[in-house]
C-alpha cells in the first residue's frame, strides 16, 4: 500500500534507455500518483551537461527522494549528485540490462517498483571512486568485458544471437594483460584476461562474478580472471553461471591501484571509457542512501 506521508520526489528519466519495447515512464508515473498526495517533478536527461543541470534542479527543488529512471549509467549519474547528502535515491529499471536494479531485487513491473520508492527501506550504501572523479556503484572492469561493452555500444544486433556474435568477436581478439594490483593490504602481479572492480555481485544479465559482493560492508572486491573461453563466457552470461573459481582469484580492498603494461579496454557501470593502463579505486563508505525493497 502507498505511504501516507507526503513526499517530494524528483524523477530523473533517461528517454533513450531501454529496449524497443520501452515503457512510457512519465505517463506511467503520473497514473500511479493520480490519487496520492505526494508531489513530484520530472527531469529529462538530454546528454548535454546533464550532471550540472541535474545538480542545479536538485538544489532548487530540494526533493526528499531522487529516482533514477534508466539503466546503470543513469543510476551512476544520479548517485554522483547525491553522495554525502540526506536525499534518498531510488531506481526504476528502464535500461536494457539494469544491473544495479537486479542486484537490489527491484522488479521491472512499474507499480511494484514505485511501491518500493514509497515504502522501501532506506539504507546507507558504499560507492567506489574511480580515478578521483568517476563513481562506480556496480561493476567496473578492464579487459574482455569492457571490450564487449564497446562493441555493444557500436552494434545494432541485440538478443542472445547478437550477444554470442559479439562474445566470439571479443574472444577472437582477446589479449592477456600483465597486471599489477596494489591494494591497501598487498601487491599482486598476475596475467589476466579481465580484472573486475566490484562493489556488487553480478552483471545485468544475472551473471555472478563476485560472490562476496556487499554494498554495505565498506569494502570492494578485485576479481582477476586468469583464464577464459567462449563456452565459459556464454555459460556465465546467458545461463547465469559464475566463472570457474579455479580460473579466478578474488581480493578485498578499501583502495587499490591497478596498472597494466599496455593500455586495455575499460568500463564503469556499463559506460565504455576507452583504453587505460592505470586505474585508481577507493571505497566511499556509506555515502549514498538507497531505497531498497523491504525484507
Amino acid at each position: 500500500m502507498p505511504s501516507a506521508s507526503n513526499l517530494k520526489i524528483l524523477f530523473v528519466i533517461n528517454p533513450i534507455s531501454g529496449t524497443k519495447a520501452k515503457i512510457a515512464w512519465e505517463p506511467a508515473i503520473r497514473n500511479y500518483f493520480v490519487n496520492l498526495l505526494h508531489s513530484f517533478d520530472f527531469f529529462l536527461l538530454n546528454g548535454k551537461d546533464d550532471a550540472t543541470s541535474l545538480k542545479y534542479w536538485i538544489e532548487k527543488l530540494q526533493p526528499e527522494r531522487v529516482i533514477a529512471v534508466g539503466g546503470d549509467g543513469t543510476v551512476s549519474l544520479v548517485a554522483e549528485q547525491l553522495l554525502g547528502t540526506k536525499i534518498a535515491m531510488g531506481i526504476l529499471p528502464a535500461g536494457s540490462a539494469n544491473g544495479m536494479a537486479k542486484e537490489l531485487d527491484i522488479p521491472v513491473d512499474v507499480a511494484a517498483a514505485l511501491d518500493i520508492i514509497l515504502n522501501g527501506d532506506i539504507k546507507p550504501c558504499d560507492a567506489i571512486r574511480i580515478n578521483n572523479k568517476k563513481i562506480c556503484l556496480h561493476l567496473s572492469d578492464l579487459g574482455v568485458n569492457a571490450q564487449l561493452v564497446k562493441y555493444f555500444e557500436l552494434g545494432s544486433l541485440r538478443g542472445k544471437l547478437g550477444y554470442a556474435l559479439k562474445v566470439f568477436k571479443v574472444l577472437w581478439r582477446k589479449r592477456m594483460m600483465d597486471v599489477t594490483i596494489k591494494t591497501n593490504k598487498e601487491e599482486i602481479k598476475r596475467k589476466a584476461f579481465m580484472v573486475v572492480i566490484a562493489n556488487a555481485s553480478k552483471y545485468g544479465t544475472g551473471a555472478l562474478i563476485n560472490p562476496e559482493g556487499n554494498l554495505h560492508d565498506g569494502l570492494f572486491e578485485i576479481v582477476v580472471v586468469r583464464r577464459i573461453s567462449f563456452i565459459s563466457v556464454l555459460k556465465m552470461f546467458l545461463n547465469f553461471k559464475r566463472f570457474n573459481p579455479k580460473k579466478v582469484e578474488l581480493f578485498q580492498a578499501e583502495s587499490a591501484v591497478i596498472t597494466t603494461t599496455k593500455k586495455s579496454h575499460f568500463q564503469v557501470d556499463g559506460e565504455y571509457l576507452g583504453k587505460v593502463n592505470n586505474v585508481k579505486a577507493e571505497i566511499l563508505k556509506s555515502q549514498l542512501k538507497l531505497i531498497l525493497p523491504r525484507k
